[in-house]
């Protein structure tokens, strides 16, 4: 037996914290009490499960039905990263949490574990488990210092983050509710307003999206992820968190609008992709409005009215956290319409977003809009999603699409994920909100009171003149804010003392080496970005910190991701590094890299070199690359951007039209770096015009399992848009664990061939889900990345009886029932029993029984006295008869005291959940105590 925590609607946040598998149980809402935590590695009625499984471990169920758990000591915090299993290095599966937040369960689908020493629970990279120690489990080690700060950049010409001259107004807005696929419960349709009051024209329009919070607070500091809010609760005013970006942009003349989101933060464990599609079509419902708005001023809301029209052909968007992978896909909406049966918005699209500004984002798929610029902002001391994978906004462009849209990479040292917004900022929100960066150790780059870690008030000022300067690049089209976010190297004054570093690609570059399976390597090797073992990897994981560059996806090894690794113990050993074939690099006014060197690091310098088709040998100039401020719990191996010029002199020795070989020539005496990429840089910001693509979209076909043999079933995949393209496709296979990938060529109304096989049985367990995914390699887009088949469950559940073993019993004895099932099954079978009033006479009370039982099974104290029926539903005895058995017995130990008393009795009712965590009732029995004197 475990009790069932109070408050459990809380803790439905952290359901989201994983992405919801299909087929794997995930939480109702129906009536009856909340679904059970399952118990802990300790806990008798199943144990660890298998040998030498570390602490807070356990198998359960057989067969197909075998699942893996973990129970954290403590409630797991919610937040925007999603929570993985992994042995070693390699993912098996992203969990389904309880909703107490401690324990979550991975359906296996037979693959295997491999290592019970190699289990770890990582969330963005970080370890959440206490199994790990030392570089692996990410805690900072003692005295590790960090290197001085470099010298201040010079300061840009121009700086966008002084404000404007037009006075601005605030106002807000609520429309209908609106109902989003997939989501039970309508959306909110709510906004705060900021624009200009005395700005001629129409005016460029800002839409910020805030990321995944919890949704409602109360005020004796309740917060729970529920939608809509309980009563005696009030939504966590999230979009108003952005006022002062908000207030910047509008008094240079922006009209803003942030838009409220906790009805989707509330619901997307129901969503595969974690809510991108849903955020998506939120952002543009509200663009649609703002759309009518511009032609119908009149039916516009006050808060609307009171500012400059909008003009919805300049439209910038800001999102924060799960916000930003929600803006990128409203982005990529709006250029390739998604399937219908997906979509909440399908009217027509009357508006241009310009480009997109993304704080601190996730990027679950990693399929950014290749024709969209953008600016990343990187949180050096993010705690949340803290492997930094919003650097594939970046990187995950690179060879897509046409490559003339600018995408931005902006490091911000010493920046946290939360103090972006206001409302999630302890000492400025309305509801509670905390400091993201872990404090239960000290940093020396992120702890409070280190000289690398930014005070709140100044990550806000350094976040609005970033986004600022983003909306004067993308959207008022002035180049002269360029050099502050494309590598070139330049500060905006205003965002002082903030340490900003940048870089980007796209606009004018023409590639000059991207690092792949056919390049060619003397002197290093080129190595995999995301590899399960040292060999290949180009990081090794027990690493001292993370890299953004090398931020994991669903498996590993992944192909197409590839970096160049040199490490050399004297100076002087060139690496010479070649493409498949000759690149041009005619036009180019610089030779542009992105190096990295280790954290803390100064002083490694190289001599960069070319050789051309014919063999002739130039030496551009030399370069300096220092590392990042950086600890182990910090993603701080990051490119830096250098430049050497093509100077006439290298133009007359070389043809630069056929270029063979880079050539990095260290002149530190020893070293190791890790080279990205390398182009052909000239300044200036091109027009974007989008590609005509083909767009990728993976359903999801539901099936019967069957009762015997093996079926096989395509995946549904949807090719719609214009033109052909090279997609890449993974299957992983439910009985081997192997991950099968294959690149395909698609155009728009190709049947995809994706199959899957099903095996039927007789025996009662989960849904199975089949899953497949895909990602854009050239020439294409994809939208929705992750489907499959999902074959449900077609066997009967075992009929539950719940029969006396002692119900009448003397004080000081045990009462006890015992719950039978009518046949064994591949699943765990889970209930609670739930205290009700009696039908008459006197009813026992919390002093009645054993106060540890009753400390440690319901989390109570025996007092005030009361009866045990008034503890309320949301409190319960757990029962568990694990995968195979039968029976599992649950008993109440009583008191035994000196007064003379009548008869005591109890009722309590069995609820059994089924395979969608649904409280199904069962019996009802009763239980009475006897006076032992």
């Amino acid at each position: 037996m475990r009790r069932v925590l109070k408050g459990a609607t809380a803790a439905l946040a952290v359901l989201a914290l994983a992405a919801v598998s299909p087929g794997v149980a995930h939480a109702g809402s129906a009536a009856g009490p909340p679904p059970p935590e399952p118990p802990p590695a300790s806990a008798s009625n199943g144990g660890q499960g298998g040998a030498g499984l570390p602490d807070g471990w356990r198998l359960t169920g057989k067969g197909e039905g075998k699942e893996l758990v973990w129970t954290s000591p403590d409630p797991v915090p919610m937040g925007d990263a999603r929570v993985e299993f992994h042995a070693g290095d390699r993912l098996l599966g992203r969990p389904v949490a309880a909703r107490d937040g401690r324990s979550f369960r991975l359906p296996l689908r037979g693959a295997r574990i491999g290592s019970a020493r190699e289990l770890k629970v990582l969330a963005a990279g970080r370890r959440l488990d206490e199994a790990g120690s030392g570089a692996e489990s990410r805690t900072p080690r003692p005295g590790r210092a960090t290197v001085r700060p470099e010298a201040p950049l010079p300061a840009n010409p121009v700086d966008p983050g002084v404000p404007g001259r037009y006075r601005t107004v605030t106002g807000s807005y609520t429309l209908k509710s609106a109902r989003l696929p997939g989501f039970p419960a309508p959306v909110e349709m709510k906004a705060h307003v900021v624009g200009p009051a005395d700005a001629p024209g129409k005016r460029p329009l800002a839409l910020f999206l805030h990321g995944r919070h919890y949704t409602c607070y109360g005020p004796d500091g309740e917060e729970e992820m529920n939608w809509p809010c309980a009563s005696g609760l009030k939504p966590v005013p999230s979009q108003n968190g952005y006022q002062r970006a908000q207030k910047l942009l509008a008094s240079q003349g922006y009209v803003t609008v942030s838009i409220a989101a906790n009805g989707i933060n509330g619901q997307d464990h129901l969503a595969e992709d974690g809510g991108a599609q849903a955020r998506s079509s939120l952002v543009r419902l509200h663009l649609a409005h703002w759309a009518d708005w511009a032609g119908h001023r009149s039916t516009a809301p006050d808060a609307v009215r009171a500012v400059a029209p909008a003009d919805p052909s300049r439209v910038l968007l800001v999102g924060h956290s799960r916000g930003g992978e929600g803006v990128d896909r409203a982005a990529l909406d709006s250029l390739y319409r998604p399937p219908a049966a997906q979509d909440g918005h399908r009217g027509p699209v009357r508006w241009k977003i310009r480009g997109n500004v993304l704080i601190g984002p996730t990027l679950f798929g990693q399929n950014p809009a290749p024709d969209v610029p953008s600016v990343t902002i990187l949180p050096g001391c993010d705690g949340d999603v803290s492997d930094l994978q919003g650097e594939l906004y970046v990187d995950g462009t690179r060879g897509v699409s046409r490559g003339t849209a600018l995408h931005s990479a902006v490091y911000m040292v010493g920046a946290n994920h939360n103090f972006f917004n206001s409302e999630w900022t302890p000492g400025q929100s309305t509801a509670p909100s905390v400091d993201d960066f872990p404090s239960d150790s000290p940093d020396p780059v992120c702890s409070k009171g280190s000289r690398t870690r930014l005070t709140a008030p100044r990550q806000q000022s350094a976040g609005a003149t970033y986004i600022a300067a983003a909306a004067r690049l993308f959207v008022a089209g002035d180049d002269r804010v360029r050099p502050l976010l494309d590598g070139s190297g330049r500060r905006a004054p205003s965002a002082d003392p903030a340490r900003v570093l940048t870089h980007a690609v796209g606009a004018h570059r023409t590639q000059a080496l991207l690092p792949g399976a056919a390049t060619k390597v003397e002197g290093g090797r080129v190595c995999a970005q995301v590899a399960p073992d040292d060999a290949r990897a180009c990081l090794p994981p027990t690493t001292s910190g993370m890299s953004p560059h090398f931020a994991s996806w669903e498996f590993a090894p992944e192909p197409g991701r590839d970096a160049v690794a040199m490490r050399w113990s004297r100076a002087g050993t060139p690496v010479r590094v070649s493409p498949a074939r000759p690149v041009s690099l005619a036009g180019a006014k610089a030779l542009a890299l992105r190096v990295i060197v280790p954290p803390n690091t100064t002083g490694t310098r190289f001599d960069v070199s070319l050789v051309d088709a014919a063999g002739r040998r130039a030496k551009l100039g030399g370069v300096g690359v220092d590392g990042l401020p950086g600890s182990d719990s910090t993603a701080s191996y990051w490119g830096r951007e250098v430049r050497v010029p093509l100077s006439s002199t290298v133009r007359q020795k070389l043809d630069l039209a056929r270029v063979k070989t880079v050539e990095l020539t260290p002149r530190t005496r020893s070293g190791k770096a890790w080279l990205m990429d390398a182009w052909g840089w000239r300044p200036g910001t091109p027009a974007v015009q989008a590609a005509r693509l083909p767009r990728v979209d993976i359903g999801r076909l539901t099936v019967q399992e069957g009762d015997s043999g093996v079926r096989t079933y395509r995946v549904p995949v949807t090719v719609s848009g214009k033109g052909t393209g090279k997609v890449r496709f993974f299957v992983p296979d439910t009985e081997t664990g192997e991950v099968a990938h294959r690149t395909l060529t698609v155009r728009p109304g190709d049947r995809v061939d994706v199959p899957v096989k099903v095996r039927g049985d007789t025996r009662y367990d989960y849904d199975t889900g089949h899953d497949a995914l895909v990602k854009a390699v050239r020439g294409a887009v994809v939208g929705s990345y992750r489907g499959g088949v999902l074959a449900l469950n077609d066997d009967p559940a075992p009929k539950v009886t719940l029969e006396p073993v002692a119900d009448r019993v003397t004080e000081g004895k045990a009462l006890k029932w015992r719950m039978t099932l009518s046949e064994p099954v591949d699943v765990d079978m889970l209930a609670t029993l739930s205290f009700r009033p009696v039908d008459g006479g006197p009813e026992l009370t919390t002093l009645d029984v054993d106060p540890e039982w009753l400390e440690n099974e319901l989390g109570l104290e025996p007092r005030p006295e009361r009866p045990l029926s008034e503890l309320g539903q949301d409190q319960g005895l757990f029962v568990s008869v694990p995968a195979g058995e039968t029976t599992a017995d649950v008993s109440i130990p009583t008191l035994k005291d000196e007064a003379g008393e009548p008869e005591e009795s109890l009722k309590a009712q069995l609820f059994v959940y089924d395979t969608g965590w649904r409280p199904q009732p069962g019996p009802v029995v009763t239980g009475t105590v006897r006076d032992a004197s």
